[in-house]
């Protein structure tokens, strides 16, 4: 499932997002969503989260979800 619409993304979710900085290269990193920081109900490149880890990026993939 993408993460272009913002209702289907919950914290505690398992996503993979991509970092700014991996934007060309689309590597992907995965993690659970801590807070999300997008406010508009979608987004074309994604719904910019922040993970339990610290890392910022947009999700492209729903793992798991909450």
């Amino acid at each position: 499932m993408d993460g272009q619409i913002r209702t289907r993304i919950k914290p505690g979710a398992k996503v993979r997002v991509v970092q700014k900085q991996h934007q060309r290269t689309g590597t992907l990193t995965e993690g659970i969503v801590q807070d999300i920081l997008t406010n508009s109900p979608s987004h074309p490149h994604g719904i910019k989260v922040r993970l339990t880890s610290g890392i910022v990026g947009r999700v492209q993939e729903i793992v798991q979800e909450e």
